[in-house]
């Protein structure tokens, strides 16, 4: 619990020193490619909370379906505050980035089924349950569902806060950035976003792709780390400086 407690304060403190540099373009450029990664995630990932809770809240008594939803949607915002405040920390640590980006490849091998076999709800069939007066074939207590939506949200917010830290790098910033929007988008159009992504799955393809390279990107960065720590080779170098450093060599 300390850990969490001096992760979140941590991240608090940085922020506060980091927070000038929204007034600075040059910040805004810089990080341009990161934040829009983690938009992508962030819309990516987004849609799978609206179509849990909702499911989950469908299987109450109607007039207790509003009170679900709000006590889900809030402690998937509290599990992701936590997350965050000790994500970027870990990352830090050499051989737990490796071990991230190889638990966003699973990440990436879950959504990659999900959209191949379009294995998830309707949005649409969850609306109509939640407008529904009749009750459920399988119902549910109030808290039932909370702890159904509890437990899910653990899997969502790992593997969301797990991506967004992996796209923000070393920056803080970027970081708090990514969670804000992710809560954003949970707490006030995740139904929306749901919609959208099954309307336009090529949506979902290009999060799937930003979440797959933002992975192997954790697991390059960090075998170079290990590399460097123990051979004192390849430092510093990312994927994508790695690219280049080899296409540079290719056609010299």
């Amino acid at each position: 619990m300390d850990a969490v407690l001096n992760g979140i304060h941590e991240l608090w403190t940085v922020l506060i020193t980091d927070i000038g540099y929204l007034v600075s373009p040059h910040w805004w450029r810089t990080h341009a490619v990161p934040l829009f990664n983690i938009l992508m995630i962030d819309l990516t990932l987004a849609g799978d909370n609206a179509i849990v809770v909702g499911m989950a809240a469908s299987r109450v008594e109607k007039s207790m379906r509003t009170k679900v939803i709000f006590w889900g949607i809030l402690g998937a915002v509290i599990l992701r505050i936590i997350f965050s405040g000790v994500a970027q920390q870990m990352l830090q640590v050499i051989g737990l980035t490796l071990a991230g980006g190889i638990l966003l490849l699973f990440v990436c091998w879950k959504m990659y089924k999900q959209i191949v076999e379009a294995d998830t709800h309707s949005i649409d069939h969850v609306e109509k349950n939640l407008a529904s007066s009749e009750p459920h074939p399988n119902p549910v207590s109030f808290w039932g569902a909370l702890w159904t939506i509890i437990l899910a949200d653990l899997s969502m917010s790992l593997d969301n806060v797990l991506a967004v830290a992996g796209a923000a790098g070393e920056s803080t910033l970027v970081l708090i950035i990514g969670l804000a929007i992710a809560i954003v988008l949970m707490a006030v159009a995740s139904t929306y976003i749901a919609k959208l992504l099954a309307r336009y799955p090529w949506i979902a393809w290009i999060g799937l792709l930003i979440i797959l390279y933002v992975a192997l990107d954790m697991i390059y960065r960090d075998s170079h780390r290990i590399a460097c720590a123990n051979y004192g080779i390849g430092c510093s170098e990312t994927i994508w400086e790695g690219i280049k450093h080899r296409l540079g060599m290719w056609f010299r």
